[in-house]
């Protein structure tokens, strides 16, 4: 008859065993990939398909709808003479100087909003309202107070994505259990270090949530600023260039351009938030939700 002390510890051996995340073999890792590179990939393969059908078919004009292989000579001969590299580095360090900015004022501003009632009664509606604002709308006004100058493009990338990511962190606290913020009282802790051991730990998700939007907010807000304003002292980025296309009326540039901000938002995706959601979600027991 086995002992309670050898039943305790198979007990324990089997939740140990089902909080421990499955390790993948290399066969397994092989086919997570294999899914979730290859789905992507013949979507691709089909929609260039379509597209060269509906050219071949001649619906539309060449102007309005050039060949797949005329848009990717233009978008080769721009990756030729690196102009594509310029473009891209203009607009995505532009954007990535702006979106940090952005998490500093709006974390401790979220903070304050979701644990300051007065505050939140305050602001609380503006900053809804200023997320549903379309960015483009503060284009026009940038301009007008700081002129076509690298600062008018940072003021509307704050302006885009300071609400969400604020708002996420709201969203997140607000999600928090009630106990977790009284035990850290209990245990002596205070308000900047409930902030930073408690709140943000535990609002992980939902402020990753708005980190995700503002990023799309600042990166929709600069496309909007760049095609608009137009200077030798912003440099040439990718609106500018997207700009370029409507100017000339070239289409296979029009498409080049939207293709290269396209891999731009893929790439942030994949490379950074896409980690950061899987690492959050596996210290939470959730590895499987995202692949």
């Amino acid at each position: 008859m086995p002992r309670l002390d050898d039943l305790d510890a198979a007990v324990e051996a089997g939740l140990d065993a089902l909080d421990t995340p499955p390790q993948e073999t290399g066969p397994g890792r092989v086919r997570r990939i294999l899914r979730a590179v290859l789905p992507p990939v013949a979507f691709l393969a089909v929609a260039i398909g379509i597209w060269q059908a509906l050219w071949a078919a001649a619906f539309w004009p060449e102007y309005q709808l050039p060949a797949p292989l005329a848009v990717w000579d233009e978008l080769w001969a721009r990756i030729a003479d690196a102009q594509a590299f310029g473009f891209v580095w203009t607009s995505v360090h532009r954007a990535v100087l702006g979106f940090l900015v952005a998490i500093v004022i709006a974390t401790p501003l979220g903070l304050l909003v979701a644990k300051v009632r007065v505050v939140r009664s305050a602001i609380g509606p503006f900053l809804s309202g200023l997320q549903s604002l379309p960015s483009v709308a503060w284009v026009p006004a940038a301009i007008l107070w700081f002129g076509v100058t690298p600062t008018a493009m940072y003021a509307v990338l704050l302006l885009g994505s300071v609400p969400s990511i604020a708002n996420g962190l709201v969203a997140g606290i607000d999600q928090i259990p009630p106990i977790l913020p009284r035990v850290g009282k209990v245990l002596g802790a205070g308000r900047l270090q409930a902030s930073w051991h408690i709140l943000l730990p535990a609002a992980l998700p939902g402020y990753l949530a708005g980190l995700k939007q503002g990023w799309a907010f600042s990166w929709r807000s600069l496309m909007a600023a760049e095609i608009i304003a137009v200077s030798p002292l912003l440099g040439k980025g990718l609106g500018a260039y997207l700009d370029d296309g409507r100017t000339l009326s070239d289409m296979p540039t029009v498409i080049s351009a939207i293709v290269l901000i396209l891999l731009v938002g893929v790439g942030i995706e994949l490379l950074v938030f896409r980690p950061l959601e899987r690492s959050v979600l596996r210290a939470r027991g959730l590895s499987g939700s995202v692949r």
